[in-house]
């Protein structure tokens, strides 16, 4: 596990990180891969533009980009170019590869590819960036991982055919090991390095599904659980580099300060600390260890500009937001058919406000990231959400090309998607505390849970505006929306030249309903507040708005919500199917005891279909969500563990944000510090039964990381309705 914040510890009680060791740095350079030649076999999928160059580089038995590579002793070493962030991601993609190569799951490794692209450009965000995030993982590397490992299998094949002089149709891989009828066989280390002089075949064909024996089944043990376990894992915060100091940054109090000038004598007279330097985002103390750090920083003397400040607080942002909802405008979203015109004529109107408040990440373990600048070239480690941004961000900061600057991917305690900043902040802050000492001695940048939570980035605070109208028989005739938030891509390299933000507005009711009059609209708030994706980023406020304005239609038509949905699904099987499937599972409308209630919601999201049933209690006005019944439509589940393990994940995690998760401002300034103040699930509010059903899929894996977060807050709100007659509207439930 990473080491926690050492909020209360005293000035010697800085546990010493352990040295690097070969975790750290997981993937081979150019160098190494040489080494490797003539005795293993390393592989590659590149685009069609490198296939000569790297069909050269496997006949000499490396190539320079790498998703695979068999060792001598056998072992068959998986490169993955996405983050392992908890959500199990090392796994799958081994899965893939040792499906298709017929390998002994015990002998799998993972370890992180190297910062290149295109070489490992996430295919789903048109394979420029390299990156981890919108559930993308799997879906983005199916085909591919799979296509490596059988690959590697052919030539391995063919290696065996060539050695024995047997036909290559004779020759069969299984767990492992390679054979053929006449009684020959050897392990994949035997033949490495004979597999990696054969010719890379242009074509490979790829496993029926009927055939599979580890994608779709009980899942293997996940690759990193003993590492784990046993505290071998290398996490940002374990990196120790010799000579290194720490480095903290004091930080403007309120979002969108800026130095105007620093005393720093009382800070250098602190013992231990090292340097004191200024750098875009604040002045950063240096010192031997991170409470010295603390220390310094606590002794800085800053006067801070704050002509350009956000001063509002959270009331505030609410009437701002609501006026703006009020005056109408913004970007046109959705406009099917005449909402105006079908509103005006419907037989029950209802119009709500929902409001949701600006959310912290808060991961397990904080931003942080070590470095050292020699002779021009930069190495950094941490657990690098976007790599492609993060390198960008070192050069800009160094004023050097991206190539110097080398990137040591490693596994990250929770993200949540705060390490996946457009801007590379915490990487551009390290490379600009570099710059400023020189280079002289390396750096650990670390920021403290306080940091984060109270100048972070955000979930952004949201107010939607909704009137929706039924007709005489009860259906939906028109649906206005308007969304008022901030835009999380608006200045980032990630932004449209048009303004728009997807992520702003994703997920709404005119996309996931069958509505014949929908108008939807987003209207754009300014702030200093800094933003960003948030798990399943814009589809956690509008799934709740959807869900609980669903809610309120049916009982204004007089219907039961099960079949209200229902009959605005005819466009949407996938949605219907595990509604229908969580709805069953949950014995919707049996009775329950006195004092319970069930609520329902169903979203897609990320391309997965999610619908969980809460039964939900409560006593004097305390929430207790007792059980939850989840049906999830993912595509085919290379892992349904995981599959189970994120779902359940995601429904502690949006839990938090229903019953009490908030970032709240006061005069611009947050109320929240850590985890005493700023509140996440306790394992006590979890729901004793979590129940995950997953429903039978011939789709294409899609994302399970993101999907189980949108629909438990709008499902819990639902019950709670039955039993306070009275639909909320506003998040946390219990603020």
């Amino acid at each position: 596990m990473p080491h926690p914040m050492f909020a209360h510890q005293a000035p010697d009680a800085t546990p010493a990180a352990p040295e690097p060791v070969a975790r750290a740095l997981a993937a081979p350079d150019r160098r190494g891969f040489i080494k490797l030649a003539g005795v293993g076999l390393t592989l590659a999928l590149v685009p069609a533009a490198c296939s000569k160059a790297s069909e050269a580089g496997a006949r000499t038995g490396t190539f320079a980009q790498p998703f695979l590579r068999i060792e001598p002793d056998g072992a068959v070493v998986v490169l993955s170019k996405h983050l392992e962030m908890g959500q199990g991601v090392w796994t799958g993609l081994a899965t893939l590869v040792a499906e298709e190569l017929d390998a002994d799951w015990s002998k799998v490794r993972v370890e992180s590819s190297p910062s290149e692209v295109p070489a490992y450009g996430n295919l789903d965000w048109g394979g420029k960036v390299q990156g981890t995030g919108g559930s993308s993982s799997i879906h983005n590397s199916y085909e591919q991982y799979r296509k490596a490992g059988a690959t590697a299998r052919a030539m391995l094949a063919a290696a065996a055919a060539k050695q024995w002089k047997v036909p290559v149709a004779e020759i069969a891989i299984a767990n492992g090991v390679i054979r053929h009828a006449s009684g020959k066989s050897a392990g994949f280390g035997d033949l490495a390095a004979a597999a990696a002089d054969q010719p890379v075949p242009q074509t490979v064909g790829l496993k029926d599904a009927a055939k599979f024996t580890l994608i779709g089944a009980a899942s293997a043990p996940r690759v990193d659980s003993a590492d784990k376990v046993h505290g071998r894992q290398t996490f940002g915060m374990d990196v120790k580099l010799d000579g290194m100091l720490i480095a903290v940054i004091a930080r403007t109090p309120r979002f969108g300060g800026t130095v105007k000038a620093f005393d720093a004598s009382k800070a250098k007279a602190m013992p231990g600390v090292v340097d004191v330097v200024q750098v875009p985002s604040g002045v950063a103390v240096l010192a031997k260890n991170t409470w010295a750090a603390r220390q310094g920083r606590d002794a800085l003397a800053v006067t801070w500009d704050d002509s350009k400040v956000e001063k509002r607080s959270s009331a505030q942002f609410e009437a701002d937001y609501k006026a703006l909802a009020a005056k109408g405008g913004g970007r046109s979203v959705t406009a099917k058919g005449d909402a105006g015109k079908a509103l005006a004529g419907a037989t029950k109107l209802i119009e709500a406000d929902y409001v949701f408040p600006f959310l912290a990440h808060a991961p397990m373990e904080p931003m942080t990231c070590a470095g050292r600048l020699v002779d021009g070239k930069c190495e950094m480690w941490a657990g690098f959400q976007i790599p492609t941004v993060d390198q960008g961000a070192a050069a800009a900061a160094l004023g050097l090309p991206p190539e110097n600057i080398t990137l040591h991917v490693l596994a990250a305690g929770g993200s949540f998607g705060r390490r996946a900043t457009p801007t590379g902040d915490f990487t551009g802050e390290l490379a600009s505390i570099l710059k400023a000492t020189g280079g002289k001695y390396p750096v650990k940048l670390v920021w403290t849970r306080e940091d984060d939570i109270q100048g972070g980035y955000y979930r952004p605070f949201n107010v939607h505006r909704i009137r929706a109208g039924l007709d005489a028989s009860g259906k939906i005739v028109g649906w206005d929306q308007s969304f008022v938030g901030q835009s999380i891509l608006a200045g980032t390299p990630f932004g449209a030249p048009d303004g728009s933000d997807p992520a702003a507005y994703e997920g709404h009711a005119g996309e996931q309903y069958d509505i014949p009059n929908a108008t939807v609209r987003w209207i754009k708030a300014e702030s200093p507040v800094s933003v960003l994706w948030w798990r399943s980023v814009g589809h956690t406020h509008s799934a709740y708005s959807k869900e609980v304005m669903m809610d309120e239609l049916a009982a204004a038509a007089g219907k039961d919500p099960l079949e209200f949905r229902l009959a605005h699904l005819g466009k949407h099987p996938r949605h219907a199917a595990v509604l229908k499937l969580a709805a069953e599972k949950a014995g919707w409308g049996t009775p329950l005891p006195a004092g319970k209630a069930r609520g329902i919601a169903v979203h897609e999201s990320f391309g997965s279909f999610v619908a969980q049933v809460a039964e939900v209690s409560m006593k004097d006005g305390t929430i207790s969500v007792d059980r939850v019944v989840c049906a999830v439509d993912c595509g085919l589940a290379v892992n349904p563990d995981h599959v189970r393990a994120q779902m359940e994940g995601g429904i502690g995690f949006g839990l938090g944000t229903a019953l009490g998760s908030a970032i709240t401002l006061t005069d611009g300034k947050p109320d929240q510090a850590n985890f005493d103040t700023y509140s996440v699930l306790r394992i006590d509010r979890m729901p004793k039964t979590v129940e995950v059903h997953i429903l039978n899929s011939g789709n294409p894996p899609s994302g399970v990381g993101e999907p189980g977060v949108p629909p438990i807050a709008p499902a819990v709100a639902n019950a709670v309705a039955k039993l306070t007659g009275k639909p909320p509207r506003r998040l946390p439930l219990e603020a």
